[in-house]
């Protein structure tokens, strides 16, 4: 007759949360002896997932109708009109209506034509031709970018600037129909005189000029604009020779 066995008995691995009242409560014994959960054979589980995660047409059509029901009368809905916080602001007088190829159209009915730009500064509005600034005494020049494609003018084109008080706090620059990089003498210029300096092309520039005036007041930004049908040394074209030329 073989001797009878021991039989030690299964367990099952005790929890986290288990271990931790073992650990604060040592005198008794926590561990549970449950057993395992019996998990399901792997055919079972695939099939039950998949009914789980059905994407069949029944389960994923559209509704037939849009109508949400009725309008709500409910004094607390929100009126997202009152949310533009610019909205009952006045436009400011200086504000730029139209860029023309050959100068600008302001809010206030002020009129640059002729090939001019304009110089925005404090609510005044000023004709600005900075290419005149980059000339000898008796010369004709057309040009803007120096001898390394850079935009560079010269600092009698900012003397309005120098004689302002207050100053505004940025200058906006807008560099004609395309962008290239501000020489450093010019910004170097600018920042002389405490007045940060950004550039883009003038569409974007006159937008942006347009949005800041409005938010900031017209002391705090400038604008210093050249047309639209600027070409360097070439001068202001009109939209029909360009056109034309195309």
């Amino acid at each position: 007759m073989q001797p009878l066995r021991h039989l030690t008995r299964v367990s099952a691995r005790p929890s986290i949360h288990e271990i931790a009242r073992s650990i604060l409560c040592p005198s008794s014994r926590c561990y549970s002896t449950r057993r395992p959960a019996a998990t399901l054979p792997a055919s079972q589980a695939s099939s039950s997932l998949s009914r789980a995660l059905s994407t069949s047409p029944a389960s994923m059509h559209k509704p037939p109708y849009r109508d949400r029901g009725p309008v709500s009368e409910e004094s607390t809905q929100t009126d997202f009109s009152n949310l533009d916080v610019l909205g009952g602001t006045p436009v400011p007088s200086t504000a730029i209506d139209a860029c023309l190829w050959d100068g600008f159209h302001l809010n206030n009915g002020v009129k640059i034509t002729n090939g001019a730009g304009v110089l925005l500064v404090n609510g005044e509005v000023f004709s600005w031709k900075p290419w005149n600034a980059n000339r000898a005494e008796g010369e004709e020049n057309k040009r803007l970018a120096n001898d390394k494609g850079l935009w560079e003018v010269g600092d009698e084109s900012w003397g309005v600037l120098g004689m302002v008080w207050p100053k505004p706090d940025l200058l906006i620059v807008g560099l004609g129909p395309n962008m290239m990089p501000l020489s450093p003498a010019t910004r170097k210029a600018i920042n002389s005189l405490g007045i940060q300096v950004e550039i883009q092309d003038t569409r974007n520039a006159a937008a942006q000029y347009n949005l800041l005036a409005t938010e900031r007041g017209l002391g705090s930004v400038a604008a210093a604009l050249v047309p639209l049908g600027w070409r360097d040394g070439v001068g202001v074209v009109s939209g029909k020779a360009t056109a034309a030329k195309r």
